[in-house]
């Protein structure tokens, strides 16, 4: 998941090294392919050439760097291939998500709900009337709708690969660096509504579909090969 890096107070320097390198290869700040080289990352991000090593290293097993054996390490490219991937991988970690987490959930899960949808939907509203500077708070307030769908699905493994593959998805849609407008709202109210009524399998079709559609709207973009 993307976070605000100044809402992590009491990590180590490595740690928050990591997450800004993480957010910057999801944001695009680190384009698709480029050299990541090691001198210029050590100023940027405040930590040694070790410690820079270690955390590539890291970022490799989430496909979102490329070690290149003795030349270093790139940015992962972007392809059509990849997105699909992805796509075809959250929705069967989703919809799966979405089966355990509405038998389960209770009064505290639909709380949960009704806040993370009330705050994805300002956000929306503000970005459909132009406001682009709500950008990174959609980005946000996204995954914590998403994320609140599924979260009495009692599994942590399944919410750990869920928003990998969450992320690694939004990369792409930033890439794109387009909002998908009116079409990507509906979809959140209907998703909420249907979560309300505990309705499985409308909330499996309409999410199979919010994803289709939102790696579409990326290869339409033009800026994804």
């Amino acid at each position: 998941m993307v976070v605000p890096i100044d809402s992590q107070t009491k990590e180590t320097p490595g740690e928050i090294a990591f997450r800004r390198i993480r957010q910057d290869l999801i944001s695009g700040a680190l384009p698709p392919g480029s050299r990541i080289k090691l001198e210029q990352a050590k100023a940027r991000y405040s930590v040694s050439v070790s410690t820079l090593r270690e955390i590539l290293s890291r970022l490799t097993t989430e496909n979102l760097v490329v070690a290149e054996g003795q030349r270093g390490f790139e940015v992962s490219p972007a392809s059509k291939r990849e997105l699909l991937e992805l796509a075809d991988m959250r929705i069967l970690l989703e919809c799966h998500a979405i089966d355990l987490s509405f038998a389960a959930g209770d009064l505290d899960w639909e709380a949960r709900l009704v806040a993370a949808h009330h705050k994805l939907s300002s956000v929306e509203r503000s970005l459909l009337s132009g406001d682009a500077s709500r950008t990174v708070d959609w980005v946000r307030y996204d995954w914590e709708f998403h994320q609140a769908l599924v979260s009495a699905c009692d599994s942590a493994s399944l919410m750990s690969a869920l928003s990998s593959v969450f992320d690694r998805f939004l990369r792409y849609h930033l890439l794109a660096e387009s909002f998908r407008g009116p079409p990507v709202v509906d979809d959140h109210r209907k998703l909420y509504e249907l979560a309300m009524r505990r309705d499985h399998d409308g909330a499996r079709a309409m999410l199979t579909n919010h994803v289709k559609n939102g790696a579409d709207h990326v290869l339409k973009s033009g800026r994804i090969a």
